[in-house]
């Protein structure tokens, strides 16, 4: 059952090599991509109930025994990025369907975010930490083709930025692996793990870690490396600005938790380092979501309260901080792109993203308003819904670390986050309609339905959810059960 872990990066992979030959046929790339995600859905789940039954899952590459070769890793935690990532895509396809003109579908559309899941799927996957930069890489350079598509002056000036800043950031990748490989003669994530615990110069240590928090820093948007972020996400059409916001930055989020807590789990000045830039990006998220009138910036800064929360989680490093920031990252997934879904069916119904020129969308988009509504009080964190269980723990966590500064900011931050995106529910949908009516969205509405009511689903029966998330955190916190499944010891 070990090859099972290889399947949900060689789907993508394969359909992506496919619908390269039907660029011109719409209809044919729309139904082999809709197809090969819900496999992959399908895969994900086989995956997780391999993890549950088996436990951690791992596959040698080339039949060179780890930590000499290129190993695959799935445990729970990535087995759930996984399936989130498949569901999150899937729902950005159906979206595009109707949300995305057809010039842009037929230039390798379908196969360039088939393209990008192979680099997200793969660096949730892989246990080799150069791996790891190979998989940003491919994920990084069809991220590059999905935001230069259509060609529009603001796309093209914001995607030569978002170039730049990514070069820079996988030099400095490359750099630190290579400094890495130089202290423990390795690049096995296990084996990382391992030898590292041997080194008696903390210095170096640091520095390394240092280095890493600012190469995934920058794929996350970490305070104070977040600058490129809000422009080149607003440049993107709705359904890659949802991908992206969904899933871009939580690469850079789950690779800061996992060579953190494998890496540098005894370092307390680096968690330290971590929870003060955590408590930053928080604040500055939430200014920047109130400051704004326009919904597609509002939402997009809320991206950057939504890191803050997980990574100040992940800092705290107790066990419900890991549950609570696993719970957050997996419904931070699936209401953002729910979020960014419902706002590409505003435009649509109002022609406009700014919020001064819209209202009295309730009485023509009933259920538009009130799927809004639901995703909004969702990402605050209010009960019952899926936001609510992953902010309570971390909240908790810091409490268990006696941080009550850090625990009441992002208790706080969650009144400030409704009032950003309740500000749109007032502005957009009530008062008087200032545009004439547009077609049906139903199409547009859909997917997002489907996301809110699987966070609805995740608050409600978060109780049976709880163990697959505990699971994920076992390898977080202990990392000897990683380190023994990989290295067979």
């Amino acid at each position: 059952m070990s090859n099972i872990s290889i399947f949900p990066i060689i789907i993508p992979f394969f359909t992506g090599i496919l619908l390269i030959f039907f660029h011109k046929h719409i209809i044919i790339q729309r139904l082999v991509s809709t197809v090969s995600l819900i496999v992959a859905i399908i895969t994900s789940l086989f995956l997780i109930a391999a993890v549950k039954k088996a436990g951690v899952q791992t596959l040698n590459l080339s039949n060179w025994e780890a930590p000499f070769g290129i190993t695959l890793v799935s445990d729970m935690l990535s087995a759930l990025l996984v399936l989130t990532t498949n569901i999150v895509a899937l729902c950005c396809i159906l979206y595009s369907f109707k949300g995305i003109d057809q010039d842009r579908e037929s230039y390798f559309y379908y196969s360039l975010i088939q393209f990008l899941l192979v680099g997200v799927i793969g660096a949730f996957s892989t246990g080799d930490i150069f791996n790891l930069f190979v998989f940003f890489e491919v994920m990084l350079m069809s991220s590059y083709a999905l935001l230069v598509i259509g060609g529009t002056k603001v796309q093209l000036r914001e995607t030569v930025k978002y170039i730049l800043v990514n070069i820079i950031s996988s030099g400095l990748f490359v750099t630190t692996v290579g400094y890495l490989y130089s202290v423990v003669g390795t690049l096995n994530m296990a084996h990382i793990s391992e030898r590292l615990s041997e080194v008696e110069n903390s210095g170096i240590l640091t520095v390394i870690a240092v280095l890493f928090l600012i190469v995934f820093g920058l794929k996350g948007a970490l305070f104070p490396l977040f600058f490129w972020m809000p422009g080149s996400y607003y440049a993107a059409p709705i359904p890659i600005l949802a991908l992206f916001g969904a899933l871009l930055t939580k690469v850079g989020v789950y690779s800061i938790a996992r060579t953190f807590t494998l890496f540098f789990s005894t370092n307390e000045y680096i968690f330290t380092i971590l929870s003060i830039l955590s408590l930053i990006t928080i604040v500055l998220g939430v200014i920047g979501a109130l400051a704004y009138y326009d919904i597609k910036k509002i939402i997009i800064y809320n991206i950057l309260t939504a890191v803050g929360v997980i990574l100040y989680g992940v800092a705290a490093f107790t066990e419900n901080s890991l549950i609570g920031a696993l719970f957050y990252l997996m419904h931070d997934m699936i209401i953002k792109t729910a979020l960014f879904l419902l706002i590409g069916a505003i435009f649509a119904a109002s022609g406009t993203f700014h919020l001064s020129k819209m209202g009295g969308l309730l009485s023509s988009h009933p259920a538009l308003a009130w799927t809004f509504f639901i995703a909004a009080i969702s990402l605050a964190g209010i009960p019952p819904l899926s936001g609510f269980i992953g902010k309570l723990m971390i909240i908790q966590g810091g409490f268990e670390k006696h941080d009550y500064y850090g625990s009441f900011i992002v208790l706080i931050s969650s009144l400030f986050v409704l009032l950003s995106v309740i500000k749109i529910f007032i502005k957009a949908f009530w008062g008087t309609e200032t545009k004439t009516k547009k077609p049906s969205i139903k199409a547009l509405l859909c997917p997002s339905i489907i996301l809110v009511c699987l966070s609805f689903f995740i608050g409600i029966f978060s109780e049976s959810i709880y163990p697959y998330i505990s699971l994920a955190t076992e390898t977080l916190l202990h990392p000897t059960n990683y380190i023994e499944a990989v290295l067979k010891e």
